[in-house]
């Protein structure tokens, strides 16, 4: 194998010594693996808890018994820096006697005493189709973009050896998948906060991101764990968002891309940038979530890219956030991309009521899963600031109502 492609591990641990083992030394009594006869093990836990470390700390605890494993992650680029890579990753967590080589151009890592362990990336699930192993790691399964397909294929390879297992290290989100494990009975679930790994954590964290969302729905369900659901008042529910969850869209008549820009750089939003199509059937299918917390000249490039991706006929902006500047910044980037400007003469709920009841008729699908979007679709509730990603969306789908309803059927 070629040194380009090995991982030079010289800023680990260089004696065996000097990584003694985490369940003697470091570990929570909730991290150890559970006793009994559980095919899953779920841990539900808040940012900064730990799953990552317990993941590959499990992982590596295999590798004598389980010569062919995996790590599937919502993207291949999640499983290789976070989960190999990272602060608590296989590299950093392994002595450097028990690391034969890492391939981080092609996901193949593997112990000393030959077990391996490849990648897998949660958004190609088609590409679990094959692969068996004796033990597999789920890394932040709530993300996955194709949760369902995802789980699927790898459960038809995790055959190998006496007792195949799984462990699944995510924060909740209230998918139909999440709930169906917590109710099986091969499933051990363990759950827990952010406060109860506070003592390895940053002071300035729970001082500034800790104090600020404690309390509130998304620091319930990113902090504390909890497993929230709809929010009564929301305009979407997550029983329509799944009746609607398809795997491919008809030949598509028309894209664009909704863009909710995002003209303060200090404000807490992202810049929402949806794409969305109809299809041949007539119906409505929401394809991409690129959306992106970033400065102006760095979203406006991720608009273009994301125009470019989908071969898209036209970029959708909402001209009350930024008038002029927001054409002039995407037009900076590419010179003809086609804009058009919509304006916000009409209240947030007025505009976002008719696409909610478009979704409860079966008009607007989504292509995969899309969590972020998801997340602010089913908790919004009208009389609050909308959302930056719900709103790339009502455009989007709104100017398609009015582009195509001349020559398209969508009774």
């Amino acid at each position: 194998m070629s040194n380009l492609h090995r991982q030079v591990i010289s800023t680990y641990p260089t004696n065996d010594d000097a990584a003694p083992s985490w369940y003697t030394h470091g570990a929570r009594p909730e991290q150890y693996p559970p006793p009994g006869d559980w095919r899953t093990w779920l841990i539900l836990a808040g940012r900064g808890w730990g799953k990552t470390r317990t993941g590959a700390e499990w992982l590596r605890d295999q590798r004598d018994t389980c010569p062919r494993m995996a790590i599937i992650a919502p993207t291949f680029a999640d499983a290789r820096d976070t989960c190999v890579e990272g602060e608590s990753g296989l590299l950093s967590i392994c002595k450097p006697s028990e690391v034969a080589k890492w391939n981080r151009s092609i996901g193949e890592f593997e112990f000393s005493n030959g077990a391996q362990v490849k990648l897998f990336s949660g958004d190609k699930p088609a590409r679990l189709r094959g692969p068996q192993h004796h033990a597999v790691w789920f890394d932040e399964l709530a993300a996955f973009q194709y949760v369902q397909s995802a789980w699927d294929m790898a459960m038809f390879g995790l055959r190998l050896g006496d007792n195949p297992r799984a462990v699944v290290t995510t924060t909740p989100r209230p998918l139909p998948l999440i709930k169906t494990l917590i109710a099986d009975a091969k499933t051990h679930v363990t759950r827990g906060s952010t406060y109860d790994n506070r003592a390895n954590l940053a002071p300035a964290f729970f001082e500034d991101i800790v104090s600020r969302y404690e309390g509130t729905r998304l620091g319930r369900q990113e902090l504390n764990a909890e497993l929230i659901d709809d929010v009564e008042g929301a305009l979407w529910t997550r029983d329509v968002l799944e009746a609607n969850r398809v795997t491919n869209c008809p030949n598509t008549v028309t894209i664009v891309i909704g863009v909710d820009p995002k003209v303060n750089a200090g404000a807490d939003s992202e810049t929402g940038i949806v794409v969305a199509a109809v299809g041949s059937d007539g119906k409505y299918y929401i394809l991409d979530d690129a959306s992106i917390n970033d400065v102006p000249e760095r979203w406006a490039r991720q608009v273009v890219s994301t125009y470019h991706k989908w071969r898209a006929d036209r970029v959708v902006v909402e001209r009350n956030q930024g008038g002029d500047m927001v054409a002039a910044m995407l037009r900076a980037v590419d010179a003809n991309l086609p804009i058009t400007e919509v304006y916000a003469t009409k209240g947030k709920y007025t505009r976002a009521e008719p696409i909610s009841a478009m979704y409860e008729q079966g008009k607007v699908k989504h292509v995969g899963a899309f969590p972020k979007l998801e997340d602010q679709l089913c908790t919004w509730v009208p009389g609050e600031d909308s959302p930056d990603r719900l709103d790339a969306m009502v455009w989007a789908v709104t100017n398609l109502i009015g582009r195509v309803s001349s020559y398209v059927d969508f009774v």
